[in-house]
Parts: C-alpha cells; sequence; structure tokens
C-alpha cells in the first residue's frame, strides 16, 4: 500500500516487487542488430522519419514519447526492428538543428517535451 501511494506522488522512481527504489537514468541504447538495421536506412527514409516527427510536434510542448509514439503509428513504410529509442533520437537531431525546441532530460523520453519553434 505504501509503493502505491508514493508510486503516485514520485516522477522518475521505479518500484520493484520487493520496493527496491532505482533511479532510471536514461531510454537505453540501440543493440548492434537495431544499429545495424538503422545504418542501413537512406536519407530520403531519415528525411521522412525527420518529417513525420516534426508533423507530431505543436507550438505548445508535447511529451516526447507521445511524438515518438505516433510517428511511429503514422509511419507508412515503418521498418520492423528499429526501436522508439531511435525516434527519440531523431528528435535530438530535430532539437540540435533547431528545428524543435526541447524541455527537460532528452536521454528519457517520458521526462522530456518538445515543441515547434
Amino acid at each position: 500500500m505504501f509503493g502505491r501511494a508514493l508510486r503516485a506522488r514520485v516522477r522518475g522512481v521505479r518500484f520493484t516487487g520487493t520496493e527496491e527504489i532505482t533511479m532510471e537514468t536514461s531510454d537505453g541504447i540501440l543493440s548492434k542488430e537495431q544499429r545495424e538495421l538503422v545504418n542501413k536506412l537512406t536519407e530520403e527514409q531519415l528525411s521522412k522519419i525527420d518529417s513525420m516527427i516534426l508533423s507530431q510536434a505543436m507550438r505548445s510542448n508535447r511529451k516526447v514519447a507521445m511524438i515518438v509514439g505516433l510517428t511511429m503509428m503514422a509511419l507508412p513504410e515503418r521498418i520492423d526492428g528499429i526501436p522508439d529509442i531511435f525516434y527519440a533520437q531523431r528528435v535530438k537531431v530535430l532539437v540540435d538543428k533547431g528545428a524543435l525546441i526541447a524541455e527537460g532530460d532528452l536521454n528519457r523520453m517520458r521526462s522530456s517535451e518538445v515543441r515547434l519553434p
């Protein structure tokens, strides 16, 4: 019972079955197989992914996880095996290019938000 009440009040903390507390540090990294798939993407495919990400962004802040999920569902030619982590990395690229403005830690898509400039 205590864990459930605390869980509702603490963000970024994960509870295990033994109520051990561990902090989430990042979304993770791509596996070797996933990196191989990503490296096969063409510039045209990357451009389509980036365009779809931008189409999901708004002038007001939106969670990166939401944008990633909507992008993955909306892409007509989505390649199986490329995970959400990759799409979150593309969001970072777009922030670096100035196409999106970020708030929060972009290494944690559930704890960060982006918007159009």
